[in-house]
C-alpha cells in the first residue's frame, strides 16, 4: 500500500460530513480534485470504503475500520510534528475554542497576541450558532466555548471578558410602528435576550434570520428592527447605516465569557492559553474595546 497522510486525512473528513462536496469546502478543495485523492485511496483496498445509494453518500462497515485506525495515524502524524517543535524550543500543541457567531467580534483580539508568543500552537476556531457551540462543549469536543450566556444544563467554569450590551436599532432614528421586528432563530443568545425584553409587547416574529449579520444586512435595508449586540455594529454607527433607538429597558446587558468543562482536566497548551487570557485581559480590552466601553 501507497496512502499518503493527506489521503488519511481527506478520507476521515468524508467519513465525518459523509458528503463529498462538504469535505472538500472543509479541505478547501475542489470537489474533483478531493474526488480523485478520494479514488486513489480506494484503489488501494478490494473492499469498499463507501457507497452511494441514491444521492446520498454511506461509509462501509470495512470504511469506518479503516477510518477509525487513520484517525490514530493522523493523531500521531500531528505528535510527531509537534514533539519536533518541541526540541526545537517551540512551545506547541493545538488549542480548540467554538464561538458563538457574534464572539468573531471578540475572540480573535484575545488570540492574537498569545498566538505571536506561541508560534508553534495551532488553533482551530469554530464560529457557529450557540446550539453548535454548546454541543461541541458538551461532547467535550473543544477546550473552550466563547458565549453571552451562562447555560443552564451542564456545570462549567468560567472566565469573563467583556461586556456585551444590545440596543434597538434601525436605519432611521425614529422607530415606526409599523415596521417589524427581525429576529434572531430560536436558541441564539441574542433571540434569548430579544425574546425576554418583547415577552410583554406581543410582537408577531414575521422575520427570522440565523446570523447577527443578516439581521444587520436587513435592518440596513429597512425591512425592520432588531435589538442587536453593540459590538457587531461600530462601523455602522459610524457611517450612519445604522440608529441606536432610545427605548425604556434598553441596553440589554449580558457578559461575554470564556467557558469549560468543570473538572476538566485543561491540555498545557490551553492552560497557557487562560492565564495568558487572564493575565492581559484588561491590557487587551483597554487596547482593542476602549470605544465599547465608554459608548
Amino acid at each position: 500500500m501507497n496512502y499518503t497522510l493527506h489521503q488519511l486525512q481527506i478520507f476521515l473528513e468524508v467519513v465525518q460530513q459523509k458528503s463529498i462536496t462538504k469535505a472538500a469546502e472543509e479541505m478547501h478543495m475542489t470537489q474533483p480534485a478531493l474526488s480523485i485523492q478520494l479514488k486513489n485511496f480506494q484503489s488501494q483496498f478490494d473492499i469498499p470504503l463507501t457507497e452511494v445509494i441514491g444521492r446520498q453518500l454511506y461509509v462501509t462497515d470495512f470504511g469506518h475500520a479503516i477510518a477509525e485506525l487513520a484517525e490514530n495515524v493522523v493523531r500521531e502524524s500531528e505528535a510527531i510534528r509537534y514533539r519536533t517543535k518541541e526540541y526545537e524550543g517551540l512551545f506547541t500543541g493545538k488549542l480548540k475554542i467554538s464561538s458563538a457567531s457574534t464572539g468573531k467580534y471578540v475572540i480573535p483580539f484575545f488570540l492574537s497576541a498569545f498566538l505571536e508568543k506561541h508560534t508553534g500552537v495551532d488553533i482551530v476556531l469554530d464560529v457557529t450558532n450557540k446550539t453548535t457551540v454548546m454541543n461541541s462543549l458538551k461532547g467535550n469536543e473543544i477546550d473552550f466555548a466563547l458565549v453571552s450566556v451562562v447555560p443552564d444544563d451542564v456545570d462549567i467554569e468560567e472566565e469573563i471578558l467583556l461586556e456585551n450590551r444590545l440596543y434597538l436599532v434601525g436605519n432611521t432614528i425614529k422607530y415606526d410602528r409599523k415596521r417589524p421586528f427581525i429576529f434572531r432563530e430560536l436558541g441564539s443568545a441574542t433571540r434569548i435576550a430579544m425574546d425576554a425584553f418583547l415577552s410583554q409587547k406581543k410582537e408577531r416574529k414575521r422575520i427570522e434570520l440565523t446570523s447577527n449579520e443578516a439581521v444587520k444586512q436587513a435592518v440596513i435595508a429597512g425591512m425592520g428592527f432588531s435589538i442587536i449586540p453593540l459590538i457587531g455594529i461600530k462601523n455602522e454607527l459610524d457611517t450612519g447605516e445604522l440608529f441606536i433607538i432610545p427605548a425604556k429597558g434598553l441596553p440589554i446587558s449580558t457578559q461575554w465569557r470564556l467557558i469549560w468543562l468543570k473538572n476538566k482536566k485543561l491540555s498545557p497548551v490551553a492552560q497557557a492559553y487562560l492565564d495568558h487570557v487572564r493575565a492581559n485581559k484588561r491590557e487587551i480590552i483597554d487596547k482593542s474595546f476602549n470605544w465599547l466601553v465608554d459608548y
